[in-house]
């Protein structure tokens, strides 16, 4: 079931981008959120990706596929502040705010050039941003556009809500390039979203500047809402190549941030929305209140003392990634019959192309249960010729060695 409620009146941006960009008066008319509540029986595939994961994650003794970077315990978040132990002990678990603690916002705002903390919205975990958002926008009569490969509730939940929902894809063959010809000629009338990714799942890959800006302004020309999925950001390999957060570049922009993978603390559950179009988050707010009602208490004290220190955990991730990385790349290049890839230049994952003719999901399942190595087919992206790798935890080399062994018997 879903329900959206009314949104309120948008004004027209002073700036959707810097000067560097066009102005706001290239951009045109907007749209408002539709003012009409809707419901409908939502029907949803099965999640491949969590399905898999699910019946391995917990078993296998290698992970060489995990999305996020090496974790941490509570008892490391607490010993970043003194006195944080105690606080955290005596801290209220009792219901929170449904956009979040206000001391929770104010520290994630942090992050943005042009966020308040009221512009934030605290959710549980990066998976319910995905599901409100599409649901308290999204009608049986709009249509979307995702960049694809995608994890996969970005595209199937809006496909969930009855709207038509279009693949802006991305192919190996010309190293995962964007065409924005494509994008464009996408885009309808009735187009109320567009999901865009980076660093990308699964590829590890940043959007190029130009591209990222160009996509900002075809979605401006009408209004239509950018879904920002941004949580590898500031695990870029280089922090010079680091993207500016979207929602800081257009108004109907929302950045999607997380604790999960670059902070490597998935154990918290926690996510959030930053958009600068208040009126949107009105409408998550309202459908939230059908999911979790709000975040958990102690997961939101624990996050915010983490990320009044995020810079630790930045870069405890990049030396991880950066050291493990480049024995990745050895690997790959032992075996140039099996695999072949783009290298990735952020994030804790890449996507490696299979070359043998044989079934990837075969291979995945039998190395599994071999060898106790886990790797993810890429048929959960549609993309049945490729594994995703992962590269974020300190113990990656020996799981890479683990899978070289059982390599050199494999026939």
């Amino acid at each position: 079931m879903r329900v959206s409620t009314p949104g309120k009146s948008l004004t027209q941006p002073s700036n959707l981008l810097p000067a560097a960009g066009p102005s706001s008066a290239q951009f045109g008319p907007r749209r408002t959120a539709s003012p009409l509540a809707t419901l409908t029986l939502m029907q949803i595939t099965p999640f491949r990706i969590e399905e898999y994961m699910g019946q391995h994650e917990f078993a296998a003794k290698y992970l060489l596929s995990s999305s996020d970077a090496e974790s941490q315990t509570i008892q490391e978040i607490l010993a970043l502040e003194p006195g944080a132990h105690d606080a955290f002990l005596n801290h209220w678990c009792g219901y929170t705010e449904s956009p979040g603690a206000p001391w929770l916002r104010d520290v994630l705002a942090k992050m943005y050039s042009q966020i308040h903390p009221d512009q934030l919205v605290v959710l549980s975990a990066a998976e319910e941003a995905i599901f409100v958002f599409y649901h308290a926008l999204l009608t049986p009569q709009d249509h979307a556009i995702v960049e694809t490969p995608c994890y996969e509730s970005a595209l199937t939940v809006p496909k969930s809500t009855g709207a038509a929902v279009s693949e802006w894809r991305r192919s190996s063959a010309n190293g995962w390039a964007h065409d924005l010809s494509a994008l464009e000629s996408l885009i309808r009338p009735n187009t109320r979203a567009i999901y865009i990714n980076s660093p990308h799942n699964p590829t590890g890959l940043l959007m190029p500047p130009e591209v990222f800006r160009r996509a900002l302004e075809l979605a401006a020309r009408q209004g239509i809402y950018v879904f920002s999925d941004e949580v590898y950001r500031e695990l870029e390999h280089d922090p010079a190549t680091r993207l500016p957060a979207a929602c800081d570049l257009y108004e109907r922009a929302l950045s999607l941030g997380s604790v999960s993978k670059t902070y490597g603390l998935p154990g918290l559950r926690l996510g959030w929305l930053a958009c600068r179009d208040t009126s949107i988050l009105q409408n998550i707010i309202s459908f939230k209140h059908y999911t979790t009602i709000c975040a958990s208490a102690p997961s939101e004290f624990l996050t915010a003392v983490a990320f009044r220190h995020r810079q630790k955990f930045i870069d405890r991730s990049l030396q991880i990634v950066l050291r493990n990385l480049p024995q990745l790349c050895a690997f790959f290049s032992r075996y140039p019959g099996l695999f072949e890839w783009t290298p990735p230049n952020a994030s804790t994952i890449g996507f490696a192309r299979f070359k043998p003719s044989q079934d990837v999901q075969s291979f995945c399942e039998r190395l599994v249960r071999e060898a106790g190595v886990l790797l993810l087919p890429g048929a959960v992206y549609d993309e049945p010729r490729h594994i995703r790798f992962g590269y974020g935890r300190r113990n990656m080399p020996e799981s890479l060695a683990q899978l070289e062994s059982w390599l050199a018997t494999y026939k």
